[in-house]
């Protein structure tokens, strides 16, 4: 494991419980004050406490939060471009004082963690979605949670004395330290990470096998954490992915995971974000397409290769390949990118999602230019079982 990438900051944090320590803190929980998260929180308490969030060791306090909003970077000067972040309504925060101990539960009332609550302060919600976001639309699924939540950040470090309960994905749920003995195992020295929450169509695939020409191995690491309404059910990504790596891809030069992280939808920062937590998970490579994180019309479409320009390769750590908007040529008669095709618009096979949605609604596939038809097959299903025009593709 001594060959990998180091994780970002130098160490792999971890803020699991055990053992006695474990079952003082949670003989102790019942005492103190207690505060239930959302879905969304459990899944950034999770992360911290794996160090899929490394190097942060809680929720941010107010000077790490004040530098990543304007910086992107921790008050030590380390990049980090989304703040993590523990709010709550004025009202339960004027119950707690700085200094002492909260339960932190699930939206069933169990302990999750213990949280040292070292600041609460107030903060700009505007700001907030101005710098993250680049617009204070509520229209904006990110900028809409965050008008939605509390008016009061509590930070400081988190001890976790029990894992969120999962019963999906079980065997993809592997944690960094997992990931990387994994990595390990197949003896890859250099792996290339794939963000995902969408099924991988033929342009994907030829992304992540372009990237594969240059590296040991792919992390193909699709998000099943909180998504917005349209979004695919992740259960239906999941067989898709299954399918495609079952016919189409070396099975021992990848290795298919989940990241429980919510999606923030805030396309250039959550780019840097999804690198550097891929980092964390053993990846020296990350894969940046066009519109990485984006939603609507809110980022042009290359914003998110754009930023990374911002920082020295040296304090990334881990290598950004930006690749062009894949598509079928038929002239070409394969999978190209704008740098490699001379042709015409009209000799490109580009179909909107609302097309898509439209084809397998009547149980008609794509076509297998733009869809393998084994992925085609699930999608076909899914929509027709589950009636979901909706759904973004």
């Amino acid at each position: 494991m001594n060959a990998l990438i180091a994780p970002h900051g130098g160490k792999l944090v971890n803020r699991l419980a055990e053992g006695e320590a474990r079952q003082e803190l949670l003989e102790r929980a019942p005492s103190l004050p207690a505060l239930r998260l959302s879905a969304r929180l459990i899944s950034d308490l999770e992360l911290i406490a794996v160090g899929g969030y490394s190097p942060l060791e809680g929720f941010l306090c107010r000077a790490d939060y004040a530098s990543v909003l304007e910086e992107m970077r921790l008050s030590n000067g380390l990049p980090w471009s989304l703040p993590i972040t523990l709010p709550v309504g004025r009202e339960e925060a004027r119950a707690l004082r700085e200094g002492q101990e909260v339960a932190l539960q699930d939206e069933d009332g169990q302990v999750q963690a213990i949280l040292s609550l070292e600041e609460k302060y107030d903060y700009d919600k505007e700001r907030e979605a101005r710098q993250v976001y680049r617009t204070t639309d509520a229209a904006h699924p990110g900028v809409a949670v965050l008008h939605q939540q509390g008016d009061v950040l509590l930070g400081g470090k988190v001890t976790v004395v029990r894992r969120p309960r999962h019963d999906d994905f079980l065997p993809y749920r592997l944690d960094p330290a997992q990931t990387r003995a994994a990595i390990s195992e197949r003896g890859w020295r250099t792996v290339v990470g794939f963000q995902t929450r969408n099924p991988v169509h033929r342009a994907h695939e030829y992304i992540q096998k372009c990237a594969l020409e240059t590296v040991d191995g792919l992390l193909l690491h699709p998000l099943v954490g909180e998504t917005k309404e349209g979004d695919i059910p992740a259960d239906v990504r999941m067989h898709c992915y299954e399918v495609l790596l079952e016919n189409y891809y070396p099975a021992d030069r990848v290795l298919l995971a989940v990241l429980p992280a919510a999606m923030r939808y805030a396309g250039p920062r959550e780019a840097i974000f999804h690198a550097l937590v891929r980092k964390n998970y053993g990846c020296s490579h990350f894969i940046v397409g066009r519109d990485h994180a984006g939603v609507g019309e809110y980022y042009g479409p290359y914003d998110a290769q754009h930023i990374f320009h911002e920082f020295r390769p040296e304090e990334m750590g881990v290598t950004p390949l930006f690749f062009d908007a894949t598509f079928y040529c038929r002239r070409c008669v394969a999978i190209v990118s704008q740098k490699t095709c001379p042709h015409q618009e009209s000799d490109r096979l580009n179909l909107s999602g609302t097309q898509v949605r439209e084809m397998l609604l009547v149980g008609e596939a794509p076509p297998p230019e733009f869809t393998r038809p084994e992925v085609a097959r699930v999608l076909v299903e899914a929509m027709q079982e589950r009636t979901l025009p909706r759904y973004a593709i």
